[in-house]
């Protein structure tokens, strides 16, 4: 909103100027999103206390049935500081924008239901899964059919696969809406798996949103692409906009989801950012490189259906208990331990993801 309104007063005012940038622009929805999550934190978490009193806040499956009473939902934080930071610092012309929004939104909203019928035990597992994954499937696939009418099927189906040069690979709209699909659904539920020890998912979040608005910004810029032999995709720097607004939302949220949290995440914050930083991969054609990015979701899914696929076959578990993070926990380690090694990890991979950029 302020480049619409008050980057075309720069003839006027000469500082407005600084408005046409989108680094000025990512810094301030960065910072912004990032002080409206702190600024209603306190009183989110005051009523989400008195109104989940009694709730399920953690699954009684899992450990750390001490922490039960601690509120959820607090990702409601982070849409609502994305949502606001992106419709004051972003191009509110760009269709991408608005799709990148939508999709969070959607996904938010799907969380937000799971969370709720838990909460309220009107059902404790929440939503059934099935239901959830078709849901989730719905959306998605919306909007992927909503990308290609914006970009165009020729440059929207397209797959670019990393270390090869010059491999594109044409999927048509099926095929596009297929694969996009399940990228946004795992990636939704990658970080869903993850969220479960006090900060956990909140860096490696951050570190992932922090390098696809790196990606973004270099995606919209030919003169970048053409150097790196990646996909040009025009208007794709408003969407380092809105990943900084990520990384705003969840630093604030984590300001009070650091050990001991005040309150947790939620399947509404969850299930959103891990829609939005899908979303953004597969518009700027690097879903590769997320799985490299993201490589600690990864491991947490892969370690998830490892345990579930051992059982089923063999009847024996090959950790002690998954997702990942918690197979630590039962070997003894301290929370704290698992979750700052996590965040290593997290940005050890993140690094090697953004290197992979010059291996074509």
């Amino acid at each position: 909103m302020f480049y619409n309104v008050l980057y075309p007063l720069a003839d006027t005012v000469n500082w407005f100027n600084l408005f046409q940038y989108i680094t000025v622009r990512s810094g301030g929805a960065l910072l912004t999103a990032f002080f409206i999550s702190l600024m209603i934190g306190p009183d989110m978490i005051r009523h989400f206390k008195n109104w989940q009193h009694g709730g399920l806040t953690v699954k009684d499956i899992l450990p750390h049935q001490s922490k039960q009473g601690t509120p959820t939902m607090g990702g409601i934080m982070i849409v609502a500081s994305f949502f606001i930071s992106t419709l004051l610092w972003a191009d509110v012309t760009s269709s991408l924008v608005w799709l990148v929004v939508g999709i969070t939104l959607g996904f938010a909203l799907i969380g937000f239901m799971d969370d709720y019928l838990s909460l309220t035990r009107k059902r404790k597992s929440g939503i059934s899964g099935r239901f959830r994954l078709l849901l989730e499937a719905t959306f998605a696939a919306i909007f992927l059919f909503a990308l290609v009418q914006v970009r165009g099927e020729s440059e929207a189906t397209q797959i670019y696969f990393p270390f090869i040069k010059e491999w594109i690979v044409p999927l048509g709209v099926g095929g596009f809406i297929a694969f996009g699909t399940l990228v946004l659904v795992a990636t939704s539920n990658a970080v869903n798996l993850t969220d479960g020890l006090d900060g956990l998912v909140s860096i490696p979040a951050v570190i992932v949103a922090a390098s696809f608005a790196a990606l973004a910004y270099i995606s919209g810029r030919i003169d970048f692409t053409e150097y790196l032999n990646i996909a040009y995709v025009p208007g794709a720097g408003e969407i380092t906009v809105l990943c900084a607004a990520m990384v705003g939302g969840v630093l604030g949220f984590l300001w009070y989801n650091a050990p001991p949290a005040r309150i947790f995440m939620g399947d509404t914050g969850s299930l959103a950012v891990g829609a939005m930083l899908g979303a953004v991969a597969v518009i700027i054609k690097q879903e590769f490189a997320l799985v490299i990015i993201g490589g600690l979701f990864v491991l947490e899914t892969v370690s998830v259906i490892v345990q579930v696929t051992s059982y089923r076959l063999t009847g024996k578990r090959v950790f002690k208990m998954a997702p990942l993070h918690h197979h630590f926990e039962q070997l003894g380690w301290p929370e704290s331990t698992i979750v700052i090694r996590f965040w290593i990890i997290s940005l050890l991979l993140a690094l090697i993801g953004l290197a992979t950029l010059k291996l074509r």
